[in-house]
């Protein structure tokens, strides 16, 4: 498959359905027919500054089956030292929750269909108002939210918002939760589950979790939703390993580290490394 088949196969999927649950389901189910899993790289908004990540993005968006948006934050609790580094600097760039907003909008008009979700902590949506974030996200082209810090049984008020605006909220798992948490999460899962894959931060590892597949496979038994694993994942061995355990792979410390090791054409770097990932998913 070419490059401009893969975008136009993107474009053209995406533009029937009319919400971002429809969207972020459409996304999935295509990456199945060709590939075990979905793949969704993360990438931070604003990184190292304003055009160079609007052009990564764009340039890694035709391998990428959905968009994980990073919106910097002052305190990223869940992010290792990589995330954490490239969020600083953007902040230090002058990268705003606005300014993140009209960065989503840039890239829609620019063309870019893709799913996309912004990944950013909750004080920052509490202090642009929670109904203002939702619409403005929703009238900038997002599809919905990954918020690490706002457990579920303090998001009904953002579910409902995010689900007016036609839009989604994604919960986590992780591998310490039990019965009853993975229950209460399937029963309120939109769009997917966020499989956290170790108990720890985000950042690139040399091994996978040996306990992965018993915890996808206790998820699993639980729900129909996709499930996708983030966290630790930097190889293309790594995705396809993943990718034969769950429905979609989170990758961002790794791409970041690719940005940051090319001197040159960062967005062809990152394109590089994504397009390793995407074919490591590619059935045989």
């Amino acid at each position: 498959m070419t490059d401009s088949s893969i975008s136009n196969l993107q474009i053209s999927n995406l533009q029937s359905p009319a919400s971002g649950r429809e969207r972020i389901a459409a996304a999935f189910a295509r990456a199945k027919q060709t590939r075990t899993a979905a793949l969704m790289p993360y990438y931070t908004l604003g990184y190292p500054d304003r055009e160079t990540s609007l052009a990564v993005i764009e340039a890694i968006a035709p391998y990428s089956d959905l968009l994980e948006l990073g919106v910097p934050f002052s305190d990223p609790i869940a992010d290792g030292p990589t995330i954490q580094r490239s969020t600083q600097r953007a902040l230090e760039q002058g990268a705003t929750t606005a300014g993140c907003l009209e960065m989503v909008r840039a890239l829609r008009a620019r063309g870019l269909e893709t799913p996309a979700l912004l990944m950013g902590y909750y004080n920052p949506i509490l202090a642009f108002g929670e109904a203002r974030y939702m619409a403005a996200a929703a009238e900038a082209g997002a599809d919905g939210f990954i918020v690490p810090d706002l457990p579920p049984e303090e998001a009904e008020t953002l579910e409902r918002l995010a689900a007016e605006a036609g839009l989604v909220l994604v919960h986590f798992l992780a591998p310490t939760s039990n019965p009853r948490r993975i229950a209460a999460v399937a029963a309120r899962a939109k769009g997917f589950i966020y499989l956290v894959s170790l108990t720890g931060i985000t950042g690139a590892r040399a091994n996978l979790s040996g306990g992965l597949a018993d915890f996808v496979g206790r998820v699993r038994a639980q729900t129909r939703a996709p499930l996708a694993v983030g966290f630790g994942i930097s190889t293309p061995a790594q995705a396809a390993e993943v990718g034969r355990l769950a429905d979609g792979v989170i990758v961002g410390s790794a791409v970041i580290n690719a940005v940051d090791a090319a001197e040159k054409n960062k967005a062809a770097a990152a394109a590089a490394f994504i397009r390793q990932l995407y074919d490591a998913l590619r059935r045989e």
